[in-house]
């Protein structure tokens, strides 16, 4: 083979493995791109908020619901960031309602706090969002593995936010009616295969990170204009 062919053929050669090349970084751009715009896991149906602690309007157009764990870190972090704006721009206006879901990841004292917040949501519900702040309140800054939920703690913020009895509080967190709430929350954890705490879902959108506010907000503004 002379040499001038061996060239064109090495050439040939170089430039279908950079055509192929720039087609595989161009399906992997624009895949990326793809996820980037999808807000996040779509399902069949939005979480039932019968029963569950609910802020805003009943008959807001769209529901936001957050799974969350009171011995969830990045739970209180969002109650602390996220949660307030959420609330300004869209429950207060009356265009979302806000629903909680408990999620027992933590054992134990993810029970009692759920517990707890759900006695409280049936002996005095108009201070539910109270103890509910002030629970997450409570967790310690760091050091988050230490047990602190403990059944002391929960009547020292019931005390400081509600106007419950400590031997009526602790007896309703033993009822069947709150055991049954608790193990309604998990079998819904279950249905939604909720696997991060707070997992967030706008209406059936389950949001892909949490703590993308503008991502939030653009799913809750296409579902509002889908209503008009």
């Amino acid at each position: 083979m002379s040499q001038k062919k061996k060239s064109s053929n090495t050439f040939i050669i170089v430039l279908t493995l950079l055509v192929f090349a720039s087609i595989a970084v161009f399906v992997v751009l624009n895949s990326n791109n793809q996820k980037e715009n999808e807000p996040g896991t779509e399902f069949s149906k939005q979480p039932s908020l019968e029963k569950q602690p609910r802020l805003g309007e009943e008959d807001a157009p769209v529901k936001v619901v957050e799974f969350g764990d009171f011995k969830c870190p990045a739970c209180k972090a969002w109650g602390e960031s996220i949660y307030p704006q959420l609330v300004d721009d869209y429950v207060e206006s009356g265009q979302v309602e806000f629903g909680y879901i408990n999620v027992l990841f933590h054992g134990e004292e993810s029970t009692l706090g759920s517990a707890a917040a759900e006695a409280v949501l049936k002996l005095e519900p108009e201070s539910y969002w109270d103890f509910h702040k002030k629970l997450f309140a409570e967790q310690p800054e760091n050091d988050h593995d230490t047990v602190w939920l403990t059944v002391d703690k929960i009547h020292e913020v019931a005390a400081e936010t509600t106007g419950i009895a400590a031997e009526d509080l602790e007896a309703a967190m033993q009822t069947e009616a709150v055991v049954e709430e608790v193990n309604k929350d998990t079998s819904l954890v279950e249905e939604y295969e909720i696997q991060l705490t707070p997992t967030i879902m706008v209406n059936e959108v389950m949001i892909e990170d949490p703590f993308d506010y503008e991502k939030i907000k653009s799913v809750i503004d296409e579902a509002l204009e889908d209503q008009e």
